[in-house]
């Protein structure tokens, strides 16, 4: 519910709530005047403020460490308990300040060009610009009538991204398919999921729900697990199946055809295999169409999950990663990571969208109806996801792809790559470290190499916390996380940020060595004492 309106009584000065004024004698020549809150004027002195805040943000980058040395509750005890009653004189510019004296400092730095953690949150000017372009309109498109520009352009988007990304005609809507804008791939894996869970009991009856099984390897993204458990499949009916180093961390078809048919022979049904093109830890990519080969007799729902590597796409030399592409039922990948979108932009596209349609939609009630949809075959994106409200997410990335092109963003990627390449490099030249896993993208993912006169294996994992400790404790360094994967902890290089040049990536690497070199030190000195 919206807070009551504060309107002025221009005679007395009083205010009242909900547009209500006290009321002492009637005075039938008061005037009531309430604030105009979408002032034009207003709106663009406080727009330019705004404006020229994130340019001077940007320009002032370097100047902040890329994570803050705060602790839980800092910002808490440096805020008011409660809201102001009233605002104080001119509170968007006090606001403002309060943004850069205390909430800035106390931040990560995401868009740093010496984050290399985790995997990148894609910015640029127009995706910044497209996402205040897209607040200022704020529509609310749950239907065709309810902003008809807005659901046709969303079409038209996911269109032109799938072309771009090489996906097969099947998946988009110009081959019979169709594909949606959500926040995150979080939400794509769980509506196809569902969607796919009423498919499969249409067939054998809903009584069966508790006799579906899900597959995924040991590194899906836990999203998968988490939406399993939300669908209403049974906790030990998420079958993660075991990776191995030799393998890249890639699902094994052999693997994953013998889980099924022990599923299958012990009167279970399998339901739905989210196979991913680049994990979260490693980048790991599995074979999809080998896996595909294993599931389609037994009529499995395969969705790929390609959040951070699917924007890798729009390059013709890595289309090879989704061979066999065309079996699948839905595909999604997240174009806020590393695509110049700014969050949140995750694009789905289903080869049936009648399913989703049959499992998520609703009756359209009679607020929503709209006699200029009617007899149309129009797209109503509501029944294509979990939620009524949504965002107008197409308009940025419509912006992105026009005003940067598929050139340009084949120029963003390569650039990352190239960089990715380059400190690949550096680490294979220091004889101390190893790349552990096969770098495919962006990432790279190596360690110090175990010494046998410091413990060997039994002392890696531990050795190589402490160097990302030390690296992420240099104020003015890079801040990297970690992957631990087949019982190797390994850190985690992962160049992204539109701001990201090749001297932060030298200068990175010097980070890394100089602090090596220290640690190092140190157990040369541990271990000669004993």
């Amino acid at each position: 519910m919206a807070p009551p309106a504060q309107c002025l009584d221009t005679v007395t000065g009083a205010t009242g709530q909900n547009g209500t004024v006290p009321v002492i004698g009637h005075t039938p020549e008061k005037k009531m005047q309430c604030p105009n809150l979408l002032d034009a004027d207003e709106f663009r002195r406080q727009g330019h403020q705004v404006i020229d805040f994130i340019a001077e943000y940007y320009g002032g980058m370097g100047d902040y460490p890329v994570h803050p040395s705060v602790t839980p509750g800092f910002l808490r005890n440096l805020l008011p308990s409660e809201a102001p009653s009233r605002p104080e004189p001119d509170a968007f510019s006090s606001a403002l300040k309060d943004v850069r004296d205390i909430i800035l400092p106390g931040m990560t730095h995401w868009q740093s060009p010496r984050h290399f953690a985790h995997f990148p949150a894609s910015s640029s000017t127009v995706g910044a610009l497209g996402e205040a372009l897209t607040a200022g309109i704020n529509v609310v498109p749950f239907t065709w009538a309810a902003s008809p520009a807005a659901a046709e352009l969303e079409m038209v988007v996911v269109d032109w991204l799938g072309k771009a990304l090489h996906l097969p005609e099947s998946l988009l809507f110009a081959g019979g398919g169709g594909g949606t804008i959500l926040g995150t791939s979080c939400e794509a894996i769980l509506c196809t999921l569902v969607a796919a869970r009423d498919r499969k009991l249409a067939e054998i009856g809903e009584s069966r729900i508790c006799d579906l099984v899900v597959y995924c390897s040991d590194q899906t993204h836990f999203a998968f697990r988490k939406a399993a458990r939300i669908a209403g499949i049974k906790r030990d009916h998420c079958r993660a199946i075991h990776t191995c180093h030799g393998d890249m961390f890639a699902l094994s078809p052999t693997e994953l055809q013998a889980a099924m048919q022990a599923d299958v022979d012990a009167g279970l049904v399998p339901l739905f295999l989210c196979a991913t093109i680049g994990t979260t830890q490693t980048i790991a990519v599995d074979p999809i169409g080998e896996l595909c080969a294993v599931t389609a007799p037994h009529g499995v729902w395969v969705h790929v999950d390609a959040a951070y590597a699917g924007s890798a796409l729009v390059c013709p030399e890595f289309t090879y990663v989704i061979d066999g592409v065309e079996a699948v039922d839905s595909f999604s990948m997240n174009a806020h990571k590393w695509l110049l979108t700014n969050n949140d932009c995750c694009a789905m596209w289903v080869k049936k969208p009648s399913a989703l349609v049959a499992a998520l939609g609703t009756e359209q009630e009679y607020i929503l109806k709209d006699a200029a949809s009617e007899g149309h075959d129009v797209v109503d994106y509501k029944d294509w996801n979990m939620t009524l409200t949504r965002r107008f997410r197409a308009l940025k990335m419509w912006l992105v792809l026009r005003c940067y092109g598929i050139q340009g963003l084949r120029d963003h990627i390569r650039s990352h790559v190239r960089m990715a390449e380059a400190f690949e490099e550096m680490v294979r030249a220091d004889e101390r470290f190893e790349v552990v896993t096969d770098r495919t993208f962006a990432l790279v993912c190596f360690r110090l190499r175990p010494q046998d006169k410091f413990g060997g294996e039994k002392t890696a994992n531990d050795l190589n916390r402490g160097l990302l400790e030390e690296v992420n404790a240099v104020t003015s360094g890079p801040y990297m996380s970690a992957a631990n994967v087949g019982g190797m902890f390994m850190l985690r290089c992962a160049v992204g940020s539109t701001l990201t040049e090749e001297h932060h990536v030298d200068d990175a690497w010097k980070v890394v060595q100089d602090r090596a070199s220290v640690i190092l030190r140190k157990m040369e000195i541990i271990y000669t004492s004993k």
